[in-house]
């Protein structure tokens, strides 16, 4: 492959792995004289080994100038639902414990985090947001549960 190949395959890479997320609304916080207002956005991002729940989580978006160009540090405070949208079922059996979604909340340093955990006493999925830093992470989290029907076993990976 040529260098135009690998810079192709690698902006194609990049590009699917920022489908998970969907906006679903935003609303403005801040007025910012230059740049972008200061936000509050939801997204939407459907779980990719379960079929049927889809988790929201809402976060602050830093507006101004650096937020325009992408330099901003967001905050690292995020809320987050899971709901069943749909019959539940399962691509292949899940991990104990997986990081689901990450997403880059700055230039280099801080990624959002979405962490599915089993809970195979009680067949419920509980979804877990937080931040982490390149030096400390942040004990500020959100949780949420989504049931699986009893009729429908959670299948989990051997450990």
């Amino acid at each position: 492959m040529n260098r135009f190949s690998h810079l192709w395959a690698l902006t194609l890479a990049l590009s699917l792995s920022a489908c998970y997320a969907q906006r679903v609304g935003e609303v403005d916080t801040a007025f910012q004289l230059i740049g972008p207002d200061h936000k509050v956005i939801v997204d939407a991002y459907d779980d990719p080994r379960v079929k049927g729940v889809t988790c929201y989580v809402s976060r602050a978006k830093t507006g101004g100038i650096k937020g325009g160009l992408g330099l901003a540090e967001d905050k690292a405070e995020a809320s987050i639902a899971c709901r069943q949208v749909g019959p539940i079922s399962f691509t292949a059996p899940l991990p104990q414990q997986e990081e689901v979604f990450s997403e880059r909340m700055s230039i280099v340093f801080k990624k959002l985090r979405i962490v599915r955990i089993v809970d195979q006493p009680r067949n419920t999925l509980v979804y877990l947001t937080y931040s982490d830093r390149l030096i400390d992470g942040s004990p500020q989290n959100s949780v949420t549960a989504v049931a699986v029907d009893r009729a429908v076993a959670i299948p989990v990976r051997g450990r």
